[in-house]
């Protein structure tokens, strides 16, 4: 029944989001209609974001609201046949890539902020994330200041290098920071005991954990670091493409569709290995669905 909800609201939101008339095409729009094809960037292990699964095909929450934005562009665009590709981006090439025109939004779990506002612009918030710390059990970690003098490991290119170094530097923690260039060789760095925590997004934590070899031996803190909302990332100084983007993902707000869609990833047992992340909707995100925002301020999150 669920699947049939949400595709009835995605076929009335893609029709509606058409009904914005026909104006002359700019921006990206433009270089869709122009080239006969709409790329998307994608994590390549951002469970339950962005990953691929068996058949190397990237699948994901964020995937499938991206999925909604496609079909959204070619009915604007009146190309049902529209070629869709799909680009794996890390945390150090998805701006690049975007901005050089590779790819035309990427889907996954990059945080709105102010600093990335200076060379890009992300649409409505379709998450909220917390920075948090995995460690294992028998070493548990509570907060920063449990990791003084030690080794910890995060993704490189993300908002949480800045925050572990941040506290590093103004508490004096001495910690030896390390940056991965995915969740799995984070995930890994800890298993081997390389790094005593990995401190990353608690949703993202979360599916690592989940896929781990053996997920009872870690713990998620407790205390959040930062609040960090997501949303696609988008070229900046383009509107129209911008407002197609929001109208789509409002769309799947207002038509509830998107409780669907959460649960399909975050409730339920996902593939390839039919893992369960156990992650209830958040009060914070279920604010921003009442209440849809682009903003990148984390205060107005809390």
């Amino acid at each position: 029944m669920k699947r049939q909800i949400l595709a009835t609201s995605l076929c009335t939101l893609i029709l509606t989001t058409a009904s914005a008339g026909a104006e002359e095409l700019q921006g990206t729009l433009k270089k869709i209609a122009d080239s006969g094809q709409i790329t998307v960037g994608h994590r390549d292990g951002a469970v339950p974001f962005s990953y691929y699964d068996d058949d190397q095909k990237p699948i994901g929450y964020a995937m499938d609201i991206c999925a909604a934005v496609v079909d959204a562009v070619k009915t604007k665009l009146n190309k049902p046949d529209l070629a869709v590709s799909t680009m794996p981006v890390t945390g150090t090439t998805r701006i690049p890539l975007l901005t050089n025109g590779t790819i035309d939004m990427e889907c996954g779990t990059t945080t709105n902020n102010a600093e990335r506002q200076k060379q890009v612009t992300f649409s409505t918030t379709y998450f909220v994330a917390a920075v948090r710390i995995l460690a294992k059990k028998s070493a548990p970690v509570a907060s920063m200041a449990d990791l003084k003098g030690k080794t910890v490991v995060t993704l490189a290119g993300t908002t949480s290098v800045r925050i572990i170094n941040d506290a590093n530097n103004a508490e004096k923690l001495g910690m030896t920071i390390l940056s991965a260039k995915d969740l799995a060789e984070g995930m890994l760095t800890l298993e081997t005991g390389r790094a005593a925590a990995l401190i990353f997004d608690d949703v993202s934590l979360a599916g690592a954990r989940a896929t781990a070899k053996n997920p009872d031996d870690y713990q998620i803190s407790t205390e959040p670091l930062s609040v960090e909302p997501y949303g696609i990332m988008l070229r900046r100084n383009d509107e129209q493409f911008k407002a197609l983007v929001n109208t789509t993902i409002e769309g799947l707000y207002s038509s509830g569709a998107i409780t669907a869609l959460y649960d399909k990833w975050f409730t339920q047992p996902i593939p390839p290995k039919n893992v369960n992340m156990n992650f209830p909707m958040s009060t914070q995100l279920q604010k921003a669905i009442a209440h849809p925002t682009d903003d990148p301020d984390p205060e107005i999150y809390r």
